[in-house]
């Protein structure tokens, strides 16, 4: 059996550039990997078929065939014109909706995984991503197994790298209410011209900034995501946990890509776990004290 780690993601940086012809928007936004991780589990098997198994997660998850590693391993097969004959379960630790691209790192991983298990090398990387890219547009950049990328376009131009030096604590805080990327988009309002361009210029800052070593508190300032634009105002109960998480004493708090996730940068470790005891306390949040990863 094999068995690797899904990790969960925040954006320490988000913002939509342009609105493109396809629906989607052009971003400029900073992926980071953090310590939470889903699991998934592989086994050949001699029965036919693609056999999926969920444990832990919501009801919604629904049908496994519905599920977005299903779908990840069904392009897998058919693109390497192989046999499907495996067992996948899933156990699930991120929250759904949360903004913290779960069921993409879930994708990611179940591809990275068949790949192992069916002995697919180097030479099946371009195939590889080109599956996720098609799959979801937050799956290619956990096809890089790299803690951080600067991601471009639609989120699948990738420029990895490790970020050096001391880097915060990471609390994430989950409220209970997951909100659905389809209509935080189709409630956002574009930056004019010129802040858009400053906002990138901070991106940029911020990308050399972890890069060198030299990203600290006092740069906190750097980070940005549009999409609370549209969701704070009509979800009470993320405006609620970024006010709670700020109130605790976090030395940054921000919604992570759509949400409902709020997490929070600590460069203390006494004061990150005051923060997430906190915010646990809270009735009906799930909250998790980890790493970058």
């Amino acid at each position: 059996m094999l068995k690797l780690k899904a990790p969960a993601k925040i954006n320490l940086f988000l913002e939509t550039v342009r609105r493109r012809p396809d629906g989607y928007h052009d971003l400029a936004t900073l992926f980071a990997r953090t310590g939470v991780c889903d699991t998934l589990s592989f086994s050949r098997k001699a029965a036919a078929g693609i056999k999926l198994s969920v444990k832990g997660g919501p009801r919604e998850l629904g049908r496994p065939e519905d599920n977005i590693i299903h779908k990840a391993a069904v392009k897998f097969f058919a693109t390497f014109n192989l046999d499907p004959a495996v067992e996948i379960t899933l156990e699930k630790v991120i929250p759904v909706g949360a903004g913290l691209g779960g069921g993409s790192s879930d994708a990611a991983t179940a591809l990275l995984g068949l790949a192992k298990l069916y002995k697919i090398g180097r030479s099946g990387a371009a195939k590889l991503m080109k599956i996720a890219a098609a799959v979801g547009s937050d799956v290619p950049f956990f096809m890089l197994e790299a803690m951080a990328a600067e991601g471009r376009g639609r989120g699948e131009r990738l420029r990895p790298f490790k970020p050096r030096g001391r880097l915060p604590y990471v609390v994430l805080a989950y409220p209970g209410v997951p909100v659905y990327t389809k209509e935080v988009y189709g409630n956002l309002q574009l930056g004019s011209t010129a802040e858009i361009k400053a906002r990138v210029k901070d991106f940029g800052r911020l990308c050399r900034l972890l890069r060198a070593g030299k990203f600290g508190k006092a740069d906190a300032g750097l980070l940005f995501n549009r999409l609370e634009g549209p969701v704070l105002p009509r979800h009470k109960a993320v405006r609620q946990a970024k006010e709670r998480l700020a109130a605790l004493g976090a030395d940054a708090v921000m919604m992570s890509g759509s949400g409902a996730t709020v997490f929070a940068l600590c460069w203390n470790r006494a004061a990150a776990a005051r923060v997430a005891a906190g915010a646990g306390r809270i009735r009906g949040y799930r909250v998790f004290l980890t790493n970058f990863w």
